[in-house]
């Protein structure tokens, strides 16, 4: 009897143990693709993943999913918990300041159980009946995804244009509301971007994308006339795209043409909207510029004169040829970023020593100030401004340990008002963390800089699990903010880094130079020279290393694990730009042609040689991997879902390892992922819940 019990108990377990043992990963069949450039041939045995409506792929990417749920299966509990956290410590019933523009306060308010915001305003006053301009939640009825792409109001007031991207593609239809009745106007023009009006309340201007979805047309739209769209520009040059805007003096409407490192502008006054647009100053060869206006003069952002760029004006009158006046001169070490203007001052936008600035300058008295700033890492940037005649200027400040802050800086008394602090429910305290700026040496005796964060009481011992991130591409600066999701990993005791490194935009745009092109492994080996700088100083060791990117910081991520596969225990590689010769190659797909300038053009020897040294499916080699979980979308736009996943199906076909490889694809969504609010924060708990268990388990 007791042999019969024990041979029951040893079948169950058997069953019990097939049952939750995981079926083999999915396997991608080869068909081998053969391309020959430059004399050199390059085999792709994954290209037929591109064919997005192939029943066959379809079928794979939800292999993928099927595969990465079921080894995922032992941390449901962990998801769960960890989505709880991350709802229970944001204000489900919110909304923003209010912030005037006209007759009328603007805001926006989320309501408990509600995926999208509502945007609102009152008028006059805040004591006001509200009126709901639009709700996100109704107009996402029966829709798996929806984002907002534009909201633009007439001076008036009683018209609202704004357009919807329904699928994630970023391709975005523009609709006409008449905020007095809350109808629709009979408008609906497709595949549109930048939108502005002119003084008359009647006519806007609207751009329009190509086959590449680069912007490329300007046209005049006159309400109520669905016909006659006026054709006012079309961009030729592939390199560039065309955007419009109008000035917060209410006095200009500006056109742009601009690629990476150019710009032309062209301009009319508000007022005539059927007038010729003229040109301001022609484009020229590495000649970056943008414009606004004051009183009577234009104001020019060049970087002419350096390329951290000074602030110039010209008279309104027949500026072309006109000689500039230097506003405030070109500075090796400040990047001057942006400079908003209003009747009686202006904000110059700064980063200095990596971090970012707000100085005010007022007209009459040319006296300036700095707006100060308490920590040794934050991020400040400009709120909603959108008066002209106004004494105060808004803005928000946040750190790694700070909450996001809204503030209004007086002109009048120098100071500056907190109006709302980000509230998270449970009592979060602020002294129970600590931020920390660092430095790591690169080899060429470059100071690197590293944010960090972590819960007081670390040991720095070497023992800690540590999650650090990157991006450096585009000159786009990696800033600190605050994020109560965070919290969930600060407070099992993981650190958490921010690699600064070269092809982002924090040192200004000779840091960014120094990590594109013909340098872009410098982003990389920065990278690596963090990580190893961590790890020397017992923040902690390889073994507790995870590491994650997104985007082209998802390209970062593929590089550095085939540099350094042995650095690191996980990688999460977030909608990555992973095949990077394939798609520069192909100039039909978005993105491609106006970030030559960012990559190189691989149909020029040099810079294609130099790209095949680091592109992360090109260098795939046999060897041991970390584990990885790549995540992305099947409607993104900017990097298409098949980057992704050729690299895993490559990866996994050819890595020596039997570490964790997953492949985690939104059907739904885009290049930011789900577009409701508890949706993104069920994927964000995935993810943690991955990096939890491969890093923080003993």
């Amino acid at each position: 009897m007791k042999n019969f019990i024990y041979s029951c108990l040893c079948m169950l377990t058997v069953i019990l143990t097939v049952a939750e043992t995981p079926s083999p990963a999915p396997v991608a069949k080869i068909i081998p693709q053969v391309d020959v450039i430059h004399g050199d041939q390059r085999v792709d045995n994954y290209s037929w993943l591109r064919g997005k409506t192939n029943s066959e792929v379809v079928a794979y990417l939800k292999a993928e999913n099927s595969y990465a749920d079921q080894v995922m299966k032992p941390t449901r509990s962990l998801q769960n918990k960890l989505y709880k956290e991350m709802v229970s410590r944001i204000k489900e019933t919110d909304e923003s300041v209010p912030y005037r523009k006209g007759d009328w306060f603007y805001y926006r308010r989320n309501q408990k159980g509600k995926q999208y915001p509502i945007f609102c305003r009152k008028f006059q006053n805040l004591e006001a009946k509200e009126q709901v301009i639009l709700d996100l939640n109704k107009l996402a009825r029966g829709l798996k995804f929806l984002s907002v792409g534009t909201l633009s109001l007439s001076d008036d007031g009683h018209l609202l244009a704004y357009s919807l991207d329904t699928t994630g593609f970023r391709q975005y239809t523009l609709y006409v509301k008449d905020l007095r009745t809350g109808k629709l106007k009979a408008e609906s023009i497709e595949k549109t971007g930048s939108v502005a009006w002119a003084a008359d309340n009647k006519t806007f201007f609207y751009t329009v994308e190509d086959s590449a979805k680069r912007q490329y047309r300007l046209y005049r739209h006159r309400l109520g006339d669905l016909s006659s769209d006026i054709l006012i520009f079309e961009e030729k040059d592939e390199m560039f795209d065309v955007g419009v805007s109008r000035s917060r003096s209410h006095d200009y409407l500006f056109m742009g043409s601009t690629s990476k490192t150019s710009a032309e502008f062209r301009y009319i006054k508000a007022d005539a909207p059927n007038s010729d647009w003229k040109v301001l100053l022609p484009r020229e060869k590495d000649h970056e510029y943008d414009i606004d206006h004051h009183g009577d003069k234009f104001y020019i952002r060049s970087n002419k004169a350096g390329r951290n760029f000074q602030l110039v004006s010209i008279p309104e009158v027949n500026p072309t040829g006109a000689s500039w006046t230097v506003v405030i001169p070109h500075r090796p070490a400040v990047m001057l970023s942006g400079v908003d203007f209003f009747e009686s001052f202006y904000v110059a936008v700064e980063r200095e020593h990596g971090l970012p600035k707000l100085r005010v300058v007022e007209f009459a008295t040319d006296r300036s100030r700095a707006i100060e700033f308490p920590e040794s890492a934050y991020d400040v940037a400009p709120a909603e401004n959108s008066e002209w005649k106004t004494t105060a200027y808004r803005y928000t400040y946040e750190s790694l340990v700070s909450p996001r802050s809204t503030y209004d800086y007086q002109l009048t008394t120098g100071q500056s008002t907190l109006l709302k602090r980000q509230e998270v429910p449970g009592g979060y305290v602020p002294t129970d963390y600590v931020s920390e700026r660092l430095e790591a040496k690169a080899a060429d005796g470059t100071s690197v800089p590293i944010s960090i964060v972590y819960k007081k009481g670390l040991k720095q011992n070497g023992a800690s699990p540590l999650l650090l991130q990157g991006y450096g591409s585009y000159g786009i600066s990696e800033d600190v903010n605050f994020s109560t999701s965070r919290l969930s990993l600060l407070d099992r005791g993981l650190v958490i880094a921010i690699a600064h490194i070269r092809g982002g935009g924090e040192l200004g745009k000779p840091w960014h130079d120094s990590g594109r092109m013909m340098n872009k492994k410098t982003t990389f080996t920065d990278f690596i020279t963090v990580a190893e700088h961590l790890i020397a100083k017992k923040y902690t060791q390889r073994d507790r290393l995870a590491i994650m990117g997104g985007s082209a910081g998802g390209l970062l991520m593929g590089a550095v694990t085939n540099l350094r596969p042995d650095l690191f225990k996980g990688v999460v590689a977030v909608v990555p730009f992973m095949d990077v010769i394939n798609t520069m190659l192909d100039e039909t797909l978005p993105l491609t042609v106006s970030e030559f300038e960012e990559w190189g053009n691989p149909k020029k020897k040099e810079e294609y040689d130099y790209m095949k040294t680091y592109c992360p499916y090109t260098n795939i080699t046999a060897q041991d991997y970390p584990a990885i979980l790549v995540k992305t979308s099947f409607n993104d736009s900017q990097v298409m879902y098949w980057e992704p996943a050729k690299y895993t199906a490559k990866l996994r076909a050819t890595k020596t390892d039997r570490n964790e490889l997953l492949f985690k694809i939104n059907m739904d969504a885009g290049h930011g992922g789900a577009s409701g609010r508890y949706d993104h924060l069920k994927e964000s708990a995935f993810v943690y819940a991955w990096i939890l268990k491969t890093i923080a388990t003993n």
